[in-house]
């Protein structure tokens, strides 16, 4: 038990520290031009494709479609499809991908604008009738859906001390009080050869900034009690009778990663809760 305590607590402070290692090395690389053709902010000059809350998509006056997310507090108003805008923004994930440090719109777009150039409009046109690469926009769905304030979501896996095998359904809301900050509670149901389990944890998640992703991949690592009912009986042939579950109060501490399309894995503890499974590998989908 305290082994795995303890490899479990290990594992939350060196988490934050594992993936800043990839994103300094990144971020040395595309410092130095002798590495890579683009600085750590390049400057973007194109025309609103499509913007929401969470995305912003811009054809390049190079013809080649740029998709930004949005550091926090740079969005200015008036980013509606046609606009003229000049982005500053980091270096590209794997997915191409890359997150606006400042936004300045140049000129309006076509909602805003009754006339303009006859160049300007005919670029403008010329950006708007043009499709969307399938990649880009299926990138932008996912960002689109990662970022929903609400949702729901399965899970399934294995607890170990004792051994049982486990499924549950879960809610993901946020954020709350931080960008960072989500509230996930989730029911689960465990079943083994001498114990049965109902769990009810209130779990709160902090996700890490995006620097600290690789790939469509992020980590988290989340905390809160947990209302556990629990059966255990050691004859053969047994029959479960909720009559017969014994309550107890534990606490749960987690470490895990989740992709944008909203895949998990997790590991979790439970601190305080008598025969609770000490450790889970939990494995999920978050619609």
């Amino acid at each position: 038990m305290r082994t795995s305590l303890l490899a479990l607590v290990c594992c939350l402070f060196l988490l934050p520290l594992i993936f800043s290692i990839p994103s300094r090395a990144q971020q040395d690389t595309t410092a130095n031009p002798q590495n890579n053709n683009s600085s750590n902010n390049d400057t973007i000059d194109g025309t609103v494709v499509s913007s929401s809350r969470d995305t912003l998509v811009v054809r390049g006056d190079d013809g080649e479609y740029h998709l930004f997310t949005y550091d926090p507090g740079i969005r200015p108003a008036g980013l509606t499809r046609g606009a003229r805008v000049r982005v500053n923004a980091g270096a590209p994930d794997e997915n191409g991908t890359r997150a606006a440090t400042n936004i300045v719109r140049v000129s309006a777009g076509s909602s805003d604008q009754a006339g303009s150039a006859t160049n300007s409009a005919t670029h403008d046109k010329g950006a708007q009738a043009a499709p969307v690469p399938e990649k880009v926009s299926n990138v932008e769905n996912d960002i689109r859906r990662e970022a929903r304030r609400w949702r729901l979501g399965v899970r399934a896996g294995a607890a170990f001390n004792p051994e049982l095998f486990m499924f549950g359904v879960h809610s993901q809301m946020g954020p709350i009080f931080n960008r960072h900050v989500q509230f996930r509670p989730n029911a689960e149901f465990d079943f083994g050869e001498v114990t049965d389990l109902i769990a009810l944890n209130l779990e709160g998640i902090y996700r890490f900034s995006e620097k600290h992703r690789e790939g469509n991949w992020l980590p988290y690592v989340g905390a809160g009690p947990a209302l556990i009912f629990i059966h255990q009986n050691f004859q053969v042939g047994r029959q479960i009778d909720f009559g017969n579950f014994d309550y107890e109060t534990g606490f749960n501490i987690l470490v895990g990663m989740q992709s944008r399309r909203g895949a998990f894995v997790e590991l979790k503890s439970s601190l305080y809760s008598g025969p609770a499974p000490r450790l889970r590998l939990i494995v999920g989908y978050t619609f």
